[in-house]
């Protein structure tokens, strides 16, 4: 697994072999809490493991045990809980926890799950030992994209944590929901890969129902990784906005070619070609992707002049009327189940955790410092970190590192003073699992 382990080869596979779903009641709950935990270090280690290029157990194991579906499920369940149980937490007025990190590890979960699939859904194995459930991914990616689409006018999630004029819990939750819908796209391209192993359902899932390739080129018309900032173009990677420089500006960039890659799969492959009915808006959609072919995209992605040439060649073309046949097909059926056992359930689930999962007693929120310190080991969150670390306050590359509980990273000390009052908590908590380890 590379110099860097966080999980020997034995302790990953008792980990993923104990990985089930749970139901929506018992999200927070201690047997829950310890699954998240269980996650993020085979996340972790998916990511070294990718890192330094020396097989990948994880994403094997995970096929092995089949577990595959068991991630998806327990992605759209967390998914479910935000859009319908959480905002039931937010109307309740008397609802004033003394510490929100058990409510937030809830709210990340997705964001773990989406991760853990990104990393691990490059090799097409792990695709096809999804089964039936990639119907239900696909839904979930469009789902996250569509709305990527819709927000992309509002010119992308908040930087930083500086900004006086909005709340700051408000900003991370819109900030994760955009890395998550990102982390969404990088797994649709990925099933794509596969779209010559996948089934008509699927296919027709795609095609039909969702008209990906049209949602695609919405998306890079919209670009919402990209904006103008002070005049500057800015494009978001690892978490960030960043500053592009002059001379890297015709660069494509990683999201763009996930993008393209994807169009490519979906529009030149032969079974997706058999599926795909070019009506006059597809047409005229699709032909908007003629003035994105430069020459200086060509030159980074060659394989994209065949979809040039798809495109002259569908200029030619007679647009075709919708298929009305009848056709015998899976649908998805996570969603449809998760809601149909908890319909009218969602104030009880509310309740029952409010009272017993979120209203933790100070001893319980010390043990559960010292098992996150556990868990997010600093060298190996440097190891997987996509850049050098940046200030928790301003954003700017920070040199210092909070010395109490070693979490957080600063770029000075007023920007540490400014940063207490929301760090404070945290980090006396943190610090305390520490001395009681």
């Amino acid at each position: 697994m590379g110099d860097l382990e966080l999980l020997l080869p034995g302790e990953a596979e008792v980990l993923v072999r104990g990985l089930r779903s749970f139901p929506l009641r018992e999200m927070g709950s201690e047997g829950w809490n310890q699954q998240h935990e269980n996650l993020e270090k085979l996340n972790m280690q998916a990511i070294l493991d990718a890192t330094v290029s020396q097989g990948e157990p994880i994403q094997e194991l995970l096929v092995t045990h089949g577990k595959v579906p068991t991630l998806v499920e327990e992605l759209i369940a967390v998914e479910m809980w935000k859009q319908k149980v959480f905002p039931v937490f937010c109307r309740v007025e008397d609802f004033k926890p003394q510490n929100t990190f058990p409510i937030y590890m809830v709210v990340h979960h997705e964001a773990s799950i989406i991760n853990l699939l990104e990393t691990v859904f490059f090799h097409k194995e792990v695709c096809e030992s999804a089964e039936d459930t990639v119907l239900d991914l696909v839904d979930y990616c469009h789902r996250k994209l569509t709305l990527l689409v819709a927000q992309s006018g509002c010119g992308g999630p908040p930087e930083g944590e500086g900004s006086q004029d909005s709340n700051p819990m408000q900003k991370q939750a819109e900030l994760m929901e955009f890395e998550i819908a990102l982390k969404a796209l990088s797994v649709l391209r990925y099933i794509t890969d596969c779209v010559d192993s996948l089934s008509l359902s699927t296919l027709s899932r795609m095609l039909s129902t969702h008209n990906l390739p049209c949602l695609l080129v919405e998306l890079l018309e919209h670009s919402p990784w990209s904006r103008r900032e002070g005049g500057k173009l800015q494009q978001f990677e690892g978490s960030r906005w960043h500053t592009v420089a002059p001379s890297e500006q015709q660069k494509l960039s990683k999201l763009d070619g996930q993008v393209w890659i994807a169009l490519y799969n979906l529009l030149l492959s032969p079974e997706a070609q058999a599926r795909y009915c070019l009506t006059s808006f597809a047409k005229g959609r699709l032909l908007k992707l003629r003035a994105f072919l430069t020459d200086t995209l060509l030159d980074q992605l060659p394989n994209l002049a065949h979809l040039q040439s798809f495109l002259a060649h569908l200029t030619l073309t007679e647009t075709q009327p919708p298929k009305k046949d009848l056709v015998l097909e899976q649908i998805p059926e996570i969603w449809e189940r998760l809601e149909r056992e908890n319909r009218g359930k969602w104030q009880a689930i509310a309740k029952h955790q409010l009272q017993h999962v979120f209203s933790p007693s100070e001893q319980d929120l010390r043990l559960q410092a010292r098992r996150w310190a556990e868990t997010y080991r600093l060298d190996v969150l440097e190891a997987v970190a996509p850049e050098r670390p940046r200030c928790a306050y301003c954003s700017a590359e920070a040199s210092k590192r909070c010395s109490r509980c070693q979490n957080e990273w600063y770029c000075c000390r007023e920007c540490q003073v400014k940063h207490w009052e929301k760090h404070g908590k945290t980090c006396v908590l943190a610090a305390q699992g520490d001395r009681a380890k």
